[in-house]
């Protein structure tokens, strides 16, 4: 894990990021991840959503079997060779408003907690070697 760390140097901003709101959500509701069918983060890609799955593992919390992410809902990391995935708003929106939306209206998902990231950062925080705030926001949808 070390090498990716240093690697994916900007997902460490996400995955923690969204791993501290998801284990808010989850305390202040007293719930489980099982009792929701779908927990989607924005765009952390194939590491940072491995990585966001070991951090609440080690608080306790298991979400790996309701935990998917937009970006690799749209990259083929086989076909593209794509590890981080792409623009987290574009894949937000693109996933959340057309699979995710059209499954709650089917009837094929009911409670979706929607988890986006992103981060604070500026040419200024960046040339001046400071350290990246990452954000997250989570939406609860029930159909």
């Amino acid at each position: 894990m070390e090498n990716t760390i240093k690697f994916y140097g900007v997902l460490l901003t996400f995955s923690p990021a969204a791993a501290d709101t998801i284990k808010t959500f989850l305390t202040e509701t007293n719930t489980n991840p099982t009792d929701y069918d779908l927990i989607l983060t924005g765009d952390l890609g194939q590491v940072g959503s491995r990585l966001l799955v070991e951090i609440l593992k080690n608080d306790g919390i298991d979400i790996s079997k309701v935990h998917s992410d937009c970006g690799t809902n749209i990259f083929f990391d086989k076909k593209q060779d794509v590890h981080s995935g792409g623009s987290g708003c574009g894949c937000s929106a693109s996933v959340l408003c057309s699979k995710i939306l059209n499954n709650m209206t089917d009837g094929n998902l009911k409670k979706v907690l929607f988890c986006a990231t992103g981060s604070l950062h500026s040419p200024t925080t960046v040339l001046q070697n400071q350290t990246i705030p990452g954000i997250s926001h989570l939406v609860y949808l029930e159909a």
